[in-house]
């Protein structure tokens, strides 16, 4: 009995030791949680108390940069000087507290005092990677960045290497957007570090601010080129350069040059081409395609860079204003094309290319249509290819008008691939062909069906032209302006913009009070940007996102003016005001996702 409750006693006795050290634990830890929320909302008196509080603790390290930074915001420098100096004391080995000390003497405004402390510091520095690294880590704690570079290059002479602390001076020059040494230090890396090519050209857009910048950057580029010719990375950089000042043609020659200078098979070149595509540059393309055809049938690109060729010169003249005369000289190149490589699945393309233009620009559907026919029968092809050749083909069809062919094709793509992306794209156009014909509900119809679309474009279309038609067939005038919207949105499929404007300009003389403002604009925005008149486009968008905030092409519209700015009339600034407009008001849009990826590009996120 007597045992039972001495191990009673020793029980409660150790379990209220424990009580009292977790209760001891838990202040320290809402000491500190208060210390830091003092210190963060800049109330340094109340904050210095309880940090000199916990600092007086053992194992107090975690909280030295805190309790020495509030001392220096409250300007208590002998204070800051005894604990810096007893630190030091305390750890003679430790870099850390001859910094702080370095930086109190910089808060005093005795400059050579810090500079005196913090050179010493590194004229002391062993050949000892960690430890180098560990002082640089310590100036940069402290926000001496310049004394961290100076740490980062005394390690390489130590060392005897150059090559080491690359990404650490990089993303110290960024902080500081020092620009030169950021650009010297890439120049200097990517020689034996080709991999970061692609890092150089994500960061540098983000610092530099005018065009001086690239041709201050350029300059470097060339003297290195000058010592090491034959060097492919520097190449690429120099290309890459003159792409982002839109000097495309320089960067051909550069390619050119070096292609004949090192007798290559064209592989950069015929790699390079399509960043002159994906800017537009298509007359550049051209002529790089063109100069790979001079190196031979026998050459590998040869048939590629042909076909390439053919792609960029419909690229080019079916974008903004098109002439017919050159429409059909590029038809008749792709006719050559086949006739040296046959009609087969090889040269679908060119017939599918060629099919567009008769059906849309040459004024010629019944040839289209009889050339897609005739392409369903060819062997080897997938269920894919006949799936989108019978797309295009009822799509042929309306411009022959054939609606009910048209409609009965759609519907055999729907089935045939039901609930796949091809399928809902297939439902979708004949939805959009019974608007075109005003059979608004059975349209309404397969618009809700495919809300539920995986693809989020198609749900997002389907979505817009269902609360389209269920907005504006309320009252027999609605139904009316909705009709005319319908045809202009005919017209515009038949590639007939000018009609189509005059036919949405005309909606509201004949219905003054209808309600499709917006999607009149919308659409007009639409036929601006094809036609490459991107300012007039950006105009309407934006008066749409003003004048219409719980608009159903709100969110469209925001994003298309974002779009607009980065990519075509490039201001960033105004790209990323619109993305994050977006983002912000318009949360559950299905654009928010790709709007917030593109914000955070734009804002040098993670780059």
């Amino acid at each position: 009995m007597n045992r039972l409750i001495l191990f009673l006693l020793l029980f409660l006795t150790v379990d209220a030791s424990a009580q009292v050290f977790r209760q001891g634990q838990q202040m320290a830890q809402d000491e500190s949680a208060l210390a830091v929320q003092y210190y963060q909302d800049g109330d340094y008196e109340k904050a210095v108390v309880l940090l000199e509080k916990l600092f007086s603790s053992p194992n107090n390290e975690a909280y030295f940069d805190l309790y020495f930074s509030a001392l220096l915001k409250l300007k208590r420098y002998e204070v800051a000087e005894k604990v810096a100096k007893k630190a030091i004391r305390q750890n003679p080995t430790s870099d850390l507290y001859p910094i702080a000390l370095g930086k109190l003497y910089q808060e005093k405004g005795d400059v050579q005092g810090a500079n005196k402390v913090f050179t010493d510091i590194i004229n002391k520095l062993p050949k000892d990677e960690f430890k180098i690294r560990m002082l640089a880590n310590n100036f940069y704690r402290f926000e001496n960045y310049d004394f961290a570079v100076q740490t980062f290059k005394q390690g390489r002479k130590l060392l005897n290497n150059d090559q080491l602390f690359v990404f650490e001076l990089l993303n110290i020059y960024r902080f500081k957007k020092d620009k030169p040494m950021l650009m010297q230090e890439y120049l200097d890396a990517i020689g034996t570090m080709p991999q970061l090519l692609a890092q150089a050209q994500s960061v540098l857009p983000l610092v530099f601010d005018e065009k001086s910048d690239y041709e201050n950057f350029q300059v470097g580029i060339l003297k290195k080129i000058q010592k090491e010719p034959d060097a492919e990375i520097y190449v690429q950089l120099l290309t890459w350069n003159y792409i982002q000042q839109r000097e495309f043609d320089m960067a051909l020659r550069q390619l050119i040059a070096y292609d004949k200078r090192t007798k290559s098979d064209g592989t950069m070149l015929f790699n390079t081409v399509y960043t002159f595509v994906d800017n537009n540059a298509y007359e550049t393309a051209i002529k790089a395609y063109e100069y790979l055809l001079t190196k031979g049938k026998e050459n590998q690109y040869y048939l590629p860079s042909k076909i390439e060729l053919l792609n960029t010169k419909y690229n080019l003249q079916l974008s903004g204003k098109y002439n017919v005369a050159d429409l059909e000289l590029l038809a008749k190149d792709y006719e050559v094309l086949m006739e040296e490589n046959g009609k087969n699945k090889g040269t679908l393309f060119a017939i599918k290319r060629l099919a567009n233009l008769q059906a849309y620009y040459l004024n010629q559907p019944s040839k289209a249509e009889t050339a897609l026919e005739a392409a369903l029968q060819f062997p080897g092809l997938t269920l894919q290819d006949i799936g989108q050749i019978k797309l295009d083909l009822g799509d042929v069809y309306i411009l022959t008008n054939q609606p009910w062919e048209a409609f009965l094709v759609y519907e055999q793509v729907s089935k045939q691939f039901e609930g796949q992306p091809i399928g809902n794209e297939a439902r979708f156009r004949s939805a959009k062909l019974s608007f075109y014909q005003g059979n608004f509900e059975y349209s309404n119809g397969q618009c809700l069906v495919l809300k539920s679309a995986t693809s989020q474009l198609i749900a997002n279309d389907a979505l817009n032209l269902s609360l389209l038609i269920s907005d504006n067939i309320q009252t027999p005038a609605d139904s009316n302006a909705l009709k005319m919207y319908a045809d202009a949105e005919m017209l515009t499929f038949r590639n007939l913009p000018a009609q189509a404007i005059k036919k949405l300009d005309s909606i509201n003389v004949a219905y003054p009070q209808n309600s499709l403002s917006d999607a009149i604009m919308m659409s007009k925005s639409k036929i601006f940007i094809k036609a490459n008149e991107f300012q007039k486009a950006a105009d309407i968008l934006k008066k749409i996102t003003e004048d219409f905030k719980d608009g159903i092409w709100t969110d469209d519209a925001l994003f298309t003016l974002a779009d607009l700015y980065e990519k075509k009339l490039n201001d960033i600034v105004q790209a990323k005001l619109y993305f994050q407009k977006l983002i912000t008001d318009y949360p559950g849009s299905m654009f928010s996702a790709e709007a917030r990826k593109r914000f955070r590009t734009l804002r040098g996120d993670g780059v």
